[in-house]
């Protein structure tokens, strides 16, 4: 499964139910824009050092998705679909569903928006 920043953030607090999730995935994988995403909210908290010390531990135990040609393809195609729509999500999020699509994992994620996007399946807690 691949983590949202604010699925990342929630297992960084201890969130039981996201933790759960966490735990019982074989593999999660951490987009490289969440990481940037989750890495600005780090250097902004009075608890920056406990924050990068978990996400140190954190790297260790999943993968870093990173965006090739086959991401912007995805990338290009949800974009599309979402302006014809007339839906709109956030720029970085779909940067994130297009990692979905092309790896085809779900996202752990509490934003219903990413609902919209096909080919994406959202897990929440």
């Amino acid at each position: 499964m691949i983590l949202d920043t604010n699925a990342l953030s929630a297992v960084a607090d201890g969130d039981a139910a996201a933790v759960v999730l966490f735990k019982r995935s074989s593999s999660v994988a951490i987009p490289v824009i969440v990481l940037g995403e989750y890495r600005y909210g780090i250097a902004l908290s009075h608890r920056r050092q406990e924050y990068e010390r978990w996400l140190a531990r954190a790297l260790a135990s999943c993968f870093v998705l990173e965006i090739n040609e086959g991401t912007s393809a995805e990338y290009a195609a949800i974009r599309l679909e979402l302006r014809r729509a007339g839906t709109l999500i956030p720029m970085n999020d779909i940067w994130i569903a297009a990692l979905c699509r092309q790896h085809a994992l779900p996202i752990l994620t509490r934003d219903a928006h990413f609902d919209v996007v096909s080919g994406v399946q959202r897990l929440s807690w």
